[in-house]
Order: structure tokens, then sequence, then C-alpha cells
């Protein structure tokens, strides 16, 4: 048996996989008894380049056409694979002991003003006709909210603003920052139900222009403000903070520094609404292709890397929840608007960049259904008494909030 025959029957307990190797000849591995699919290595270097980086290289032998799918799509392909072991089903003994601190890591991992400014050019400012082609008509690029698996991506999003509006407990005249604000959606939307002024911040010059555009184009522009400026240079004081989907490109080195900027800059009744991808166990290392080709800088972190650094800035986490599938739902909807709308991603880049782009939503895809990604809301306080003490007028602001929207 070949040395990837021996590795395909070790992670495969169900299921089987076929292997076309550049001069035809074939192997079939894995337990069986479930899904069946083939892929074809196109050259000889294809195994080579495979044992030298598994997680970086597969991804970029996709990207580059060496290895295709040939009865499937790389989204099948993952989902046999890392679906073969849920996270849940792992042994959890096996981690006991691995909470050591990777400091030395962390260190090289830092991510100054400057530093943040460029990875996020690298994702952001690589053309807003590309997110065109796959996000909802508000361009909410974090994970929808399904009050029914069967809603739409638009209502989904739709609702998940309203979600979120609510933890704010939003009171006419408040002032907001929206750290990360995007295209500005979240930033318009929460004006536009709760009377608020909102400022919101981004590291990204596309981003900044399409958001005051829509600002402008809503009639909200002397309400709802938009600044390129990193938040650890902001100064003021706001009665509320929101921040979605920004947290994971903070860099888990900055932690500390994250939340001791938000404690000083709420007011001292202050609510703030974290929503963030996280880990479902300790957190790990960056996944070397994300880090790479999408989010450069970027670090998933853990329930627990939260609370540890947001106890010594003494910011009080008054209500968690996690969200496990939302984004699963979310990621499939935007796979398959982006795969609709291939040809005109492949005009705008080319055929290895959607190759590229497809691979990431498909990872994510598997990750939020069996790996251990998941998002959490988190809300915060800097007193104890900011809050009602019941969560009652979450709900009843968000069924306002609905109505309205």
């Amino acid at each position: 048996m070949s040395l990837i025959g021996r590795f395909i029957d070790q992670i495969l307990p169900v299921g089987s996989l076929t292997i076309i190797q550049a001069d035809g000849s074939q192997e079939t591995h894995g337990g069986g008894g479930g899904k069946h699919l083939t892929i074809r290595f196109h050259d000889r270097g294809v195994m080579r380049e495979i044992w030298r980086n598994p997680r970086l290289r597969f991804a970029e032998l996709y990207m580059d056409g060496r290895v295709t799918v040939e009865d499937g799509s790389i989204l099948d392909l993952l989902e046999l694979v890392v679906g073969a072991r849920p996270w849940e089903q792992g042994n959890p003994r096996k981690a006991l002991g691995k909470g050591k601190a990777k400091w030395l890591k962390r260190l090289f991992r830092r991510n100054d003003p400057t530093k943040s400014r460029r990875n996020v050019a690298h994702h952001y400012d690589i053309g807003n006709a590309l997110y065109e082609l796959f996000l909802d008509e508000d361009w909410q690029y974090s994970c929808a909210y399904y009050t029914d698996p069967a809603n739409s991506l638009e209502q989904a999003q739709r609702d998940k603003k309203a979600h979120i509006a609510a933890k704010l407990h939003l009171q006419p005249g408040h002032r907001v920052l929206d750290i990360g604000c995007g295209w500005g959606g979240m930033a318009i939307y929460l004006h536009q139900v709760a009377g608020v002024d909102v400022l919101g911040i981004t590291l990204s010059e596309e981003q900044l222009r399409l958001a005051r555009e829509r600002a402008e184009q809503a009639g909200v522009s002397d309400h709802v403000k938009f600044e390129l400026i990193d938040y650890r240079l902001l100064e003021g004081r706001f009665d509320r903070i929101v921040s979605v989907g920004m947290f994971e490109h903070v860099g888990a080195a900055h932690y500390e520094e994250f939340f001791l900027k938000c404690r000083e800059l709420l007011t001292d009744d202050g609510v703030m609404l974290l929503h963030t991808i996280g880990k479902l166990g300790g957190a790990g290392q960056p996944d070397p292709f994300t880090d790479k080709y999408i989010f450069p800088g970027y670090h998933v972190p853990s329930l627990s890397q939260m609370f540890s650094a947001t106890e010594k800035v003494r910011l009080i986490p008054s209500d968690v929840e996690i969200l496990r599938l939302h984004y699963a739902y979310t990621l499939r909807e935007w796979l398959a608007r982006a795969t609709k709308n291939r040809a005109k991603i492949e005009q705008i880049y080319d055929a290895r960049f959607f190759r590229m782009w497809e691979f990431y939503l498909a990872g994510g895809i598997v990750m939020f259904e069996t790996g251990a990604a998941c998002n959490y809301q988190v809300q915060y306080v800097r007193n104890r008494r900011a809050l009602p003490i019941t969560r009652d007028y979450m709900a009843a602001a968000e069924a306002r909030y609905r109505g309205a929207s």
C-alpha cells in the first residue's frame, strides 16, 4: 500500500477516495460505506508538494489546477475528509495539559497599526465588485442569524442586525461606535431603527468610500459618519460600541490592548456588543492557507482567551450567546452565489482566484459544520448596573426592530 493510501485509511473511517495519478494509475482507500469521490493529480510533483505542508500545499495545488475533484466539488471533498471526524467526537483526554501559552509565537504575530492597515487592504481593497456578487443587498460580510434555516440570506442578515441592535439597549441620542464598520450597513441600520448617532471606523479605503456614499444616499450622513482610522488611535467616549466580524483581525497578542481601549472609549454606563468567529475548544494556530491568502494576521479566539483579557481590564461580560451553525448556513449561500457568478469573478480576476475563493468558502462551511468553529456574541459593560437585570428587554427590542425593518 502506498504512503498516501495509508494516510487516507487513517483519516477516512467512513467513505472512500479514489486517486488518479498523473500516469493514469488509480488506487482507492478509506473505510467505505459512505460518500465516494475521485480526485486527480495532474503531475508527478503533487505528492511531494502535499507532504511538504498538507494544510497549505493542498489548497495551493487546487488553486493552481494541479489537483481536481473529478466527480464533485471541493466542498464535497472537504466534507468527506473533515466531516469524517467531527470536533465534538474527538478524545478530550488528548487536550489535557496542552494549555501552555504560545507567547513566543504570539510575539511574532503582532499587528501594529501599519501592519493592520496592510492586512485589511489585502482582503477588502481588492475591489467591491467581488463582494457585490455574493453578499446580500446590504453588504453584510459576517455571520447571518437564521431564525429558520429556510430563510433567505437577506432575511437572515436583517434578523442579525435586529438581534445585535437589541443587545445594545439603544436609546435615542446615544453615541455609538462601530469598530470595523464594513460597508456601513450596520451603522446606517442602527440610526434608522433607534435614532442613534453612529461613527463607523474602518481601515479599508474601498469600504470607506462606499459606506459614505450609502449614508449620503440614505439621507443619514448628518447622523452616520465614517472615518479611516485604527481603533487604537481613536479618542472620545461612546454610549455604545458594536463590533461585528472585526475581532478576528486583532490578533491574540493584542487582546488586552483591544479590550482596554474599548473600556476607555465607553462611557461609565456604556454597553458593548462583540460579534466574532470563535473556537469551541482552546485556541490554536492560524490555518496557513487562510493566513497567507485570505486574512493575513488573523486569529480566531477561544472564549477563555476573550474572558482572560477582559478580566484583566475589568470589562464585565454581561451576556454570552454561541451561534453554532448560523455561519455554515451563511457560507453555503455565499458559496452558491459565488459559484453562480463564477464567470464574472474569473473575468474580474482569473480562474485561480475563483478557486482560491471557492476553497476559502468551502473550508469555512466544513469548519462550522464539523470543525471547531462557531460564532460568539458577547455583551460587555463597565458597570454591572448599566442594564436591566433580566434579558427581557432584548426580546422586546428585537421584535420592535424586526417590525421596523
